[in-house]
């Protein structure tokens, strides 16, 4: 092996301008944050957000393990812990650049204040315009006086564990901050966002570890609704890979139609539901790819697909296999796994779009007792139509009336069935929005008992007995999906 080398050690100036770009998001980079602190395994994550114009922070604080000062200055140091590192099985790192990386894209400050059980706080502190004004990787010990006091006041009621700091924020510089009160809503409404994705991403962990975001609880966001009644779940299956299993849970969510408004927003998740349809991988219980169909062959977002979510639980062994990244927000499905996934998925998806196009009324329109529904669906021609039920007990009595009161009434019908919105349907049907027309829906108010007793009226002047009249209404649509006298 040759013994003649140069040593080309990076320049510290362009390694930094390196790191700062590499397409964190705020969220994903206080999510990395909130990693070190479940590695640590603290109990307790506050996430604080304050606002100061040019002077604003943001800091992320734990109660866990806390570090020693050899164990700061590593955490501290870029790539300190690479790939063959040992990690324990809560560690949810990979590179060791996590932390370095995270605040890098969003601050020009970083600094790191650790207490181990019987030691004392040390801390470190990254200040980049130092680093590219000297060229050279400075670790500043300690930090300014304001640092200092932001510090003091987060570690005030801690016993141990680790403050982690950020100062002079991108975005928010001396000629790019104009400190009014839109700019101050936008840096809160950063924050909210970061609640949402913490909630989403650490979801699983939410049960033993107490996550806030400026002082409120972090809610746990469950994609797949495992707790609905109307839930679909597709066999789970054990992909064997690597001498390890991948273990993948296909799920068809319920259509909006059997969500109310507030759980229909909340299963769109922070995305919304097209971007939130499709596979999320999980490893270590750590959510790392949200909403995505792995770049399959053939697959993409579509509306008709937005109920199919899939969970996949990838072995932290097999991250190069699956190509994670550093920012632990994508990968690539091995070669050898791809037609499973791919099978799994079509299944998923013809499922979802079976769900929301069809929803198991169209067929039953069809075949139903005539009286049942006051819409037909004919195809006389070839053609749909849609056409009032002449059949329908209130439409019959309705138009007994007088011969000229008749052709009045004949003509609306007639009007209203050559009307009807099929491009405003066709949009809603396809979408499934939470805002879809519900006939009454819930338990009938007083309006949907009177439109029911109306009913029982016809039908009682039509030759029924009153008991018939009831389990005929108990028949119909939309009453069937209802409680009312009807069902005594």
């Amino acid at each position: 092996m040759p013994d003649r080398f140069d040593i080309a050690a990076p320049d510290p100036a362009g390694m930094v301008a390196s790191l700062s770009s590499l397409g964190y998001s705020l969220e994903a980079a206080v999510a990395d944050l909130v990693d070190n602190s479940v590695s640590a395994k603290a109990t307790k994550i506050d996430v604080a957000f304050t606002w100061d114009g040019e002077g604003s922070w943001v800091a992320v604080t734990d109660n866990g393990t806390g570090m020693s000062l050899p164990e700061l200055i590593t955490a501290m140091t870029p790539a300190a812990r690479g790939l063959g590192a040992e990690r324990t099985a809560e560690d949810l790192g990979r590179f060791g650049l996590g932390l370095k990386t995270a605040s890098f894209s969003q601050a020009r400050q970083l600094s790191v204040s650790s207490r181990a059980a019987g030691e004392e706080w040390h801390t470190r502190t990254w200040d980049l315009d130092l680093v590219e004004a000297t060229r050279q990787w400075r670790l500043l010990h300690d930090a300014d006086a304001e640092t200092t006091r932001i510090l003091d006041l987060l570690r005030r009621d801690l016993d141990g564990g680790t403050v982690v700091l950020w100062r002079r924020l991108n975005g928010y510089g001396a000629e790019e901050t104009d400190a009014d009160q839109t700019t101050q809503q936008q840096f809160y409404d950063d924050a909210n966002r970061v609640e949402r994705h913490l909630g989403m991403v650490f979801a699983r962990f939410l049960k033993d570890v107490d996550l806030r975001v400026q002082g409120q609880p972090v809610p746990a966001w469950d994609p797949f609704m495992t707790g609905h009644p109307s839930l679909q779940r597709l066999p789970p299956e054990d992909l064997a890979f690597g001498g390890s299993s991948v273990r993948v849970e296909a799920y068809v969510l319920p259509s909006a139609q059997k969500l109310s408004k507030d759980d229909y927003n909340a299963a769109g998740g922070p995305r919304g539901w097209l971007r939130q349809q499709g596979f999320y991988v999980y490893r270590r219980r750590r959510l790392i790819l949200v909403g995505d169909w792995l770049g399959l062959p053939g697959m993409r977002q579509e509306e008709k697909f937005n109920l199919a979510r899939i969970a996949i639980e990838v072995p932290a062994e097999l991250d190069a296999e699956w190509s994670v990244d550093v920012r632990k927000s994508k990968v690539v499905p091995p070669v050898g796994l791809r037609r499973h996934l791919k099978r799994i998925a079509q299944r998923a998806r013809e499922q979802s779009a079976d769900v929301i196009r069809h929803r198991g009324q169209i067929a039953a329109r069809r075949h139903g007792s005539v009286f049942v529904y006051p819409w037909r669906v004919d195809r006389p021609d070839g053609r749909i139509k849609c056409r009032i039920n002449r059949d329908h007990p209130l439409v019959m009595e309705v138009l007994r009336t007088d011969a000229e009161r008749r052709k009045v009434l004949k003509a609306l019908l007639t009007l209203l069935e050559e009307t009807v919105p099929v491009e405003a349907l066709r949009v809603m049907h396809e979408a499934d929005a939470a805002d879809d027309p519900i006939p009454f829906g819930g338990d009938p108010s007083q309006h949907e008992e009177a439109v029911a007793r109306a009913v029982q009226a016809a039908l009682i002047n039509q030759g029924r007995s009153p008991a018939e009249a009831k389990a005929m209404i108990r028949d119909m649509d939309p009453f069937s999906r209802l409680r009312g006298f009807w069902s005594e």
